[in-house]
């Protein structure tokens, strides 16, 4: 795990200057990888390429980039780690075109691939996260990469007549050349979904890589297109048409046999190692694999909350328990809110909304005290149908969907008018039998779009966005994303089966990824998802529906898997995610912070957001008419980091 960063201006440069502002670039992603720097310049090709090395596997100088290859060709600025890196030495050893090697490094692997094979084969051999920029010397050529999924990141943009790229923005905006014009109608999609989707970013001009995808940047072609390698819609319509044809029991042991490989592969590292330990489905399932692999007790790390209704610590400890983990928990408390809530700008670097944040760059950092390689549960919800939405949609609209549209928008008002906190109690079979701990913010939400909802992925589409009137509030029209181009949604004819697959290509990396790699960079952590090995992915999308939904719960076969590792009783609960009580603090502990940055002069000075609607929904939220933590959050964020970056000043 690693931060790479570099410039390129094709009529070249002059070198001490440009080293300066490629040492200054590379300092500003330390925190990636504290254990190394390397700079690399060819003055006359104008192009630059910086490096931070969190040193995982081969810890020895063999492993130092920017790194040439065995022909002196190309040189290569890598992030991530290629799992499956050794059995592609083999493979080039069996060909024949193996070079002399120099060390044990993935990043050597990578490029006698490259070199072997050609960048699109060695892209679609390789098993792992990462993103790389590669320097073709002969060719003159610049060459981004995104490993599948999108776990680890990529920005770049012409700014005059020099590329960047690098793995944060601030490695970006620390390049004396950088423009700071903030893009408007990014605003506008942090309103409407918490994060900035790819390949938007919040500054204008610089764009993310697509996941999946690889980029020869041109200055003639500044508006060239990623150009894909692997496509998620490609294998979930692959599975659809060869579905899996075994039963729950069967699917459940394949399952753990293409797990299992997956952990056993993510468990290879020269330094310590652990995992992220909620205590619910997906965690539980990489620990117990874990554990069955491992030859002393798993390190095992959770964190849990003042707050009863959003603890899970007590489940994870139980989990922990009955594995034999060696376990550590971390109690957050309203405290360490405070102490952490100002640098979140900071850590993410650019405006990000998943209040989920704050207990995940906490529990990030009470790891790297232990361990520098920890494993996690991302991407479970996605590939088994783990979201309370994947259940309760096609089920609202079974309900919904024949009523005549006057009639839903009527009910929609009906549900606006009682508050979150009253809905909580009245709806609370309701909330039992769609596994739904607080009810009362998803029905606030479904009464605010009920009336636009003509089809059940309509209600979807609702249920993945919070302002809809983002584009009057930030005074910008929101860019379209693949919510809105439905023409490119997967051609997937069961309805549950089309939310995961959206979940997997927007909601997974534009949120989910990106908060667990930012936070677990910002403590020098280096995080692993065995869920998204390819080989998991293409399994998970053979399942059919059948097999995915039981008794009214989602994650079917996983968790028949996990019984054979951890009695039922410590996991078959409602879903509760990594909430945080944001409406609470907001009302209490953060209040003065939170009504600082809404003062409506704080808002005009930003000049990003319209002060009237916020400053009437502050006023709301204040006095308990209606919970709006989840609408405020994203203007709050925006805010702190308007802030630090100094915009309107």
């Amino acid at each position: 795990m690693c931060g790479l960063t570099g410039f390129w201006r094709p009529g070249g440069f002059e070198g001490p200057r440009a080293e300066a502002d490629l040492a200054a670039m590379t300092d500003a992603l330390r925190h990636r990888g504290p254990d190394d720097r390397g700079l690399w310049l060819d003055p006359a090709a104008g192009i630059a390429l910086g490096h931070r090395r969190l040193a995982i596997v081969d810890l020895s100088p063999a492993g130092h980039q920017p790194m040439p290859s065995a022909s002196g060709r190309r040189v290569l600025a890598f992030n991530g780690e290629i799992y499956n890196h050794l059995a592609l030495r083999d493979a080039l050893a069996r060909e024949g075109a193996a070079p002399a090697w120099r060390g044990r490094s993935d990043t050597e692997t990578l490029l006698a691939c490259i070199e072997a094979w050609g960048l699109e084969r060695a892209l679609r051999e390789a098993a792992g996260m990462f993103a790389f920029a590669l320097w073709d010397r002969a060719a003159r050529r610049l060459f981004l990469a995104r490993d599948r999924l999108g776990e680890k990141p990529l920005y770049y943009g012409w700014h005059g007549d020099t590329l960047l790229f690098g793995s944060e923005l601030k490695a970006l905006t620390a390049h004396p050349g950088f423009r700071r014009e903030v893009d408007r109608g990014a605003v506008a999609l942090l309103l409407r979904h918490h994060c900035i989707p790819a390949p938007h970013s919040i500054w204008r001009g610089i764009a993310k890589l697509a996941p999946g995808a690889w980029i020869a940047p041109s200055p003639a072609e500044r508006d060239a297109a990623p150009q894909p390698y692997w496509s998620l819609r490609e294998v979930a319509e692959a599975g659809q048409h060869a579905p899996f044809d075994g039963g729950p029991e069967a699917a459940s042991r394949a399952l753990e046999t293409v797990l299992g490989d997956a952990v056993e592969a993510q468990m290879a590292a020269d330094v310590p190692l652990g995992a992220l330990l909620s205590g619910g489905i997906d965690s539980s399932s990489i620990v117990a694999l874990m554990q069955q692999r491992a030859t002393r007790p798993v390190r095992t790390f959770s964190i849990g909350f003042d707050a009863r209704d959003h603890d899970e610590s007590a489940h994870a400890a139980a989990v922990a328990r009955h594995l034999r983990t060696e376990h550590t928990e971390l109690r957050m408390r309203a405290a360490d809110v405070l102490d952490w809530v100002p640098r979140m700008p900071t850590i993410y670097d650019e405006p990000f909304a998943d209040s989920s944040q704050l207990p995940t760059a906490l529990v990030m950092a009470l790891a790297r005290r232990h361990v520098t390689v920890a494993l996690s549960g991302d991407g479970g919800d996605e590939l088994f149908a783990g979201y309370n939405r994947h259940a309760l949609a096609p089920r609202l609209w079974r309900l919904l969907g024949p009523l005549p549209a006057p009639l839903r928008r009527a009910l929609g008002a009906g549900l606006l008018a009682v508050p979150p906190a009253r809905w909580d109690r009245l709806a609370a079979p309701l909330a039992r039998a769609v596994h739904q701990v607080h009810p009362g913010d998803k029905l606030h939400k479904l009464g605010r779009r009920l009336r636009q909802a003509c089809s059940v992925d309509d209600l979807y589409v609702a249920l993945r966005t919070e302002w809809e009137d983002a584009a009057d509030v930030a005074g910008a029209a929101p860019p379209p994303t693949l919510l809105e181009r439905r023409e490119d949604w997967p051609r997937l004819v069961d309805p549950v089966s089309r939310m995961m697959a959206l979940d997997a290509l927007t909601y997974l990396p534009d949120d989910i990824l990106a908060k667990v790699d930012r936070s677990a960079m910002a403590a020098s952590l280096e995080t692993r998802a065995p869920f998204l090995d390819p080989a998991v992915v293409a399994f998970a999308w053979r399942l059919p529906p059948r097999l995915r939904f039981a008794g009214g719960q989602g994650k079917a076969v996983l968790r028949r898997m996990l019984r054979r590792h951890v009695p039922a009783t410590l996991i078959d609960r409602p879903k509760m995610g990594f909430r945080v009580p944001l409406d609470a603090w907001l009302r209490g502990e953060l209040r003065a912070w939170a009504a600082d940055l809404l003062a409506p002069e704080a808002l005009r000075a930003a000049g990003l957001i319209d002060p009237a609607p916020v400053d009437a929904l502050w006023r709301r939220h204040l006095s308990g008419a209606c919970d709006a933590a989840s609408r405020l959050w994203p203007v709050l964020m925006l805010q702190a980091w308007c802030r630090q970056e100094r915009i309107g000043r």
